[in-house]
C-alpha cells in the first residue's frame, strides 16, 4: 500500500466517506481494522487518504459496515480507482490548491447550482470581466498571476460546453448585474453574454431584483455540486482566502434549503432575461 503525497480533495473525500461509513455502523477504528484483517494504523492511514484502497477492499469495507447503497459504493470505487488528473493539474505550480479542487469538483459534478450577490458567477464571466476582477485583488497580483487565474477560470467554463454538460442553475442578485466591472463596454458585453447563456437548454439564470429586499442567504456566494450519489454532494463557499469545500450532511441540507428559497424569490428565467436585457440599455 503506497503512501500518497498531497492527496486531492476527491481523494480526501474518499477517506472521509470511509470513516463516516464505519462510524455510522457504530464501529471503532480498532473494530473496523479487525474485520478487514489489518492494523488500526493501516485503517487510519486509509481514512486519512495517506494510503490508497483497492476496489476489493472497499467492497469488503462496505459489507462490514452494512452499506447496501450500490450507487454510493460504485461512486466510492470510482474515486478509489481514479489515476489520471484533469487539465487543472497544469496549474498546480502556479495557483493555490483550493482553485484546482474547485475545477475538479465542477468537472465531476452531475448538476450545479449557484447563488451570488456581488459577482457574476465565474462559470458565466467573460474574459475582460474576469481579468478586471483579478486586477482588483489585494494584495495585488502580478500580471502573470492575473493571466493564470483568468485562463484557469475560462477553462473551468468547459463544463458548460462539453457534449454532456451538467445542468447549471444560477441565481444572481441585481446588484451584481449593475456593477460596471471593467467599464461600460465590458459590462454591456458581460450582460449580453448572460442573455446568450440563459438561452441554452442546460443553463438557467434567475435574477433577484432589488425590490425583493431581504431574502434568505443574502450576502453569500454558494456553489452546490451534485455528486454521482447524494452522499457525495459538495458545497463550495467563496471566501477571501479562496473557495472552501463543505460536505457534512447537515450543511448540505442547509444549503439546499437556502438555494431553494433564493430560487423561489427570484424572477423566473424569462423575466430575468428581460431584466438583464433592459439593463444593457442603461449602459
Amino acid at each position: 500500500m503506497a503512501a500518497r503525497v498531497t492527496p486531492t480533495a476527491r481523494r480526501l473525500r474518499l477517506g472521509t466517506e470511509l470513516r463516516r461509513l464505519r462510524e455510522r455502523a457504530g464501529l471503532s477504528a480498532t473494530e473496523g481494522a479487525s474485520l478487514l484483517g489489518i492494523s488500526q494504523a493501516q485503517l487510519s492511514n486509509i481514512e486519512a487518504s495517506r494510503f490508497g484502497v483497492s476496489p476489493e477492499r472497499l467492497y469488503a469495507m462496505a459489507r462490514n459496515y452494512r452499506c447496501y447503497d450500490d450507487a454510493y459504493i460504485k461512486a466510492l470505487v470510482a474515486l478509489a480507482t481514479e489515476r489520471k488528473g484533469g487539465w487543472w493539474e497544469t496549474f498546480r505550480e502556479v495557483l493555490p490548491t483550493p482553485l484546482l479542487d474547485l475545477a475538479e469538483l465542477e468537472h465531476h459534478a452531475t448538476r450545479l447550482r449557484s447563488a451570488t450577490t456581488s459577482h457574476i458567477p465565474g462559470l458565466l464571466q467573460i474574459t475582460d470581466h474576469a481579468r478586471e476582477i483579478f486586477r482588483q485583488v489585494v494584495p495585488e497580483f502580478s500580471r502573470t498571476e492575473v493571466e493564470h487565474r483568468v485562463n484557469h477560470r475560462l477553462q473551468r467554463q468547459a463544463v458548460l460546453d462539453r457534449s454532456d454538460p451538467a445542468p447549471f442553475h444560477a441565481v444572481i442578485h441585481e446588484a451584481a448585474l449593475r456593477v460596471p466591472v471593467g467599464g461600460l463596454s465590458v459590462a454591456k458585453r458581460q450582460l449580453e453574454h448572460l442573455i446568450e447563456q440563459s438561452q441554452r437548454e442546460h443553463i438557467t439564470i434567475q435574477v433577484i431584483p432589488f425590490a425583493i429586499g431581504a431574502y434568505p442567504g443574502s450576502g453569500q456566494t454558494i456553489l452546490y455540486a451534485y455528486g454521482p450519489a447524494p452522499q457525495l454532494d459538495t458545497v463550495s463557499l467563496d471566501q477571501s482566502h479562496g473557495p472552501a469545500l463543505v460536505d457534512a450532511e447537515a450543511q448540505l441540507e442547509m444549503y439546499r434549503v437556502l438555494l431553494a428559497r433564493m430560487e423561489a424569490v427570484a424572477l423566473g428565467p424569462s423575466a430575468s432575461r428581460d431584466l438583464i436585457h433592459n439593463l444593457t440599455h442603461d449602459l
